[in-house]
């Protein structure tokens, strides 16, 4: 049965679709976005070429088709029934640079990996990134997140986003307008993120390098970074660290279909086979049930998960024992 019709949406563009230079895609297969490697179609995909090619294709796209945006599908579980509507990902070439934009400070497109910002504020004696060289994603997310690890976050550096608006009107939000918590910013749902602006301080080089190794030296130790996976799944809950509550669940190493809570680090789940979304959404949402009868602790989802389910493959939260 399919769930999406890109020819049809792509149609219903017009003839304003002609004049865009980036890529339109009619049903993308997301499986060869995702880190995790599965989820069904994306009913149209969009790959702007520019700034202005994103704001020219908001214009063109009517308000009632439903708008999803992704980066490098690192911290993405999409579900098997596709995404209805377009997805936007933004290009590297458009949106993936990383640049100096003064004393301390670091331009860096939407779809730049986390970890070229931490190489180029070591190039340039610049500290307070090295936490980024860990983090598996791109600013874009990083912003929307507020991602850190290893003692830093995003909020802690930012300066500014530059971002464009449902309506293609181009915006500028302070850390403050962010409104950064723990992993969460308060941000409208509908802007996407096309730039930021970080601040640093002085640092000496090797100080930088010495604590970007430390991270990589953690992360290759105690993550499973070779595997299809999505990074952390849950967020830590306050006063307790998911992975600990999910040992003592007994959830190490559980299976179902292809998915797998990983051996090594148990919030994180893999793709050790052929998992379908279905297969990664039910073992995250029966490590939830499971946590909660034995610690009384609701876990939230860190990873974001997206699209519809396939019919009678549906994913209840908490398996129906409660509501998360």
């Amino acid at each position: 049965m399919k769930q999406v019709d890109g020819e049809k949406l792509l149609a219903s563009l017009g003839p304003g679709a002609n004049e865009l230079k980036g890529r339109l895609t009619p049903d993308a297969p997301m499986d060869r976005v995702t880190w995790f490697q599965a989820g069904g179609l994306a009913e149209l995909m969009f790959q702007p070429h520019d700034v202005d090619d994103l704001v020219a294709f908001l214009k063109l796209l009517p308000e009632e088709v439903p708008l999803t945006v992704v980066g490098v599908g690192s911290n993405l579980l999409v579900r098997d029934g596709g995404i209805p509507g377009v997805v936007v990902r933004l290009s590297a070439k458009g949106f993936g640079q990383v640049e100096l934009a003064g004393e301390n400070l670091i331009r860096a497109g939407a779809i730049c990996p986390d970890k070229h910002i931490s190489a180029m504020a070591m190039d340039n004696n610049i500290g307070g990134f090295h936490f980024y060289y860990g983090i598996p994603g791109s600013i874009g997310g990083a912003v929307r997140m507020n991602a850190g690890a290893n003692g830093g976050d995003t909020s802690e550096r930012l300066v500014e986003v530059e971002a464009v608006d449902r309506k293609g009107n181009i915006v500028r939000l302070s850390k403050a307008e962010m409104g950064y918590s723990y992993r969460h910013s308060s941000a409208a749902s509908d802007l996407i993120f096309t730039h930021a602006t970080f601040e640093g301080y002085p640092e000496d080089k090797a100080k930088i390098r010495a604590d970007m190794d430390a991270v990589r030296h953690h992360r290759e130790t105690v993550q499973p970074v070779k595997e299809k996976t999505g990074g952390s799944t849950f967020k830590n809950p306050e006063g307790h660290s998911a992975w600990e509550l999910i040992d003592e669940a007994g959830c190490r190493g559980l299976m179902i279909g292809g998915a797998q809570m990983s051996s090594l680090h148990c919030n994180f789940m893999i793709n050790v086979g052929h998992a379908t979304g279905y297969d990664l959404e039910y073992l995250g949402e029966t490590v939830r049930q499971r946590v909660f009868e034995n610690a009384g602790v609701k876990l939230e989802w860190e990873i974001k998960r997206l699209g519809i389910f396939m019919p009678g493959r549906e994913v209840k939260p908490f398996m129906g024992v409660t509501t998360g």
